[in-house]
């Protein structure tokens, strides 16, 4: 079996390589990112494309599947180049699929595609995906679901698979999330869990974490079977203050919702830290997903706790843990994090 996987140097695009390579029924792998890698890998082979401008169909000949995740959460500040790389060019990719007669699409979605939903109770991949109107994020995340609907019905014969995983983390990928979602002036020394002693309790934050590794594995298990749809991906428990107080040893402290979104809109605003309010109101809206379907269908089964992939990420972020790629290499920063601040913080990429 050969797989091309598109934005693979990311996050997940490197857990998913991980998994691949273990894979004995995959025999080669083609990595496609902007930027390539130092990183080196049994059965991967690198080349250079962007989902946005070049020709994508030339790479995926011969493949039977193309695993799309390629997507950029950074530049902030320019949302017209967020919209031509994420839902034009993840378009792209998917007519690129069909022209080259690939049998298998599967894509990276999130948690982000659905719309508002309860936190008291968790929803299966038939709640609407209608996305979080105030969170740029979501709103593409959704319109890429709209069109991949459409996608379907004019290619039947392409096997379509989204993967609705949550937050995301793992060590190696620390620097990558710092500079995305904590900026440059984020202080690694002090993300100690010994240091952590109050953690903010806003009304209506629960969020579903998932281990990297283990979001690698489902793509794996997704390859290998005949599934598809969509997948819900997150592992127990649900993150609130409570939770986030019980792992890191902290104590719980009321913020007001008004407050915390206030703070974070001036924060961005003043370009101290990357992202707007919108994460936020993200966190805030996003319903409690049900993973029962991931677990039957796919026989996965997350081998990471919400606690541990959260410690993972902070023992990543305090010793500044990378992997040789450009979207998780500490190189890319540049000396004291210099190539982040010329960026604007926000305004493009380091």
């Amino acid at each position: 079996m050969r797989v091309v996987v598109v934005g693979a140097t990311g996050n997940v695009g490197t857990s998913v390589l991980r998994s691949l390579e273990n894979e004995e029924r995959v025999e080669s792998v083609l990595g496609l990112a902007r930027r390539l890698p130092g990183l080196r890998m049994n059965k991967v082979e690198w080349a250079a494309a962007d989902i946005a401008r070049d020709d994508l169909v030339p790479h995926f000949r011969g493949a039977d599947a193309v695993i799309l995740l390629a997507w950029l959460i950074q530049p902030s500040r320019d949302l017209n180049k967020l919209w031509m790389v994420n839902v034009e060019g993840s378009m792209r990719a998917a007519r690129a699929v069909a022209e080259a007669g690939v049998p298998a699409l599967l894509y990276a979605s999130s948690i982000g595609a659905y719309s508002l939903g309860p936190k008291d109770r968790a929803v299966d991949e038939s709640w609407p995906t209608g996305g979080v109107p105030n969170s740029y994020y979501s709103r593409q995340k959704a319109e890429v679901e709209r069109r991949l609907d459409y996608f379907e019905r004019q290619n039947p014969d392409v096997r379509v698979v989204r993967m609705r995983q949550g937050l995301t983390f793992k060590k190696e990928a620390a620097e990558g999330v710092r500079r995305l979602f904590g900026g440059p002036f984020f202080p690694s020394a002090l993300a100690r869990q010994q240091l952590i002693n109050i953690v903010p309790e806003i009304e209506g934050l629960r969020s579903q974490v998932v281990h990297s590794y283990d979001v690698g594995e489902a793509y794996r298990l997704a390859l290998l079977n005949e599934v598809r749809g969509a997948f819900n991906l997150a592992t127990e428990p649900v993150v609130d203050a409570q939770e986030l107080a019980r792992v890191f040893g902290a104590r719980p402290v009321p913020v007001p919702v008004q407050l915390a979104r206030a703070g974070a809109r001036l924060s961005w605003q003043l370009r101290l830290q990357p992202v707007p309010e919108g994460w936020l109101d993200l966190a805030l809206n996003i319903p409690i997903m049900d993973v029962t379907r991931a677990r039957q269908e796919l026989g996965w089964t997350p081998s990471y706790s919400a606690g541990e992939a959260l410690l993972d990420v902070l023992e990543g972020l305090r010793t500044r843990a990378g992997l040789d790629t450009p979207p998780l290499s500490r190189g890319t920063s540049g000396p004291f994090r210099i190539r982040e601040l010329l960026t604007g913080v926000g305004g493009r990429e380091p």
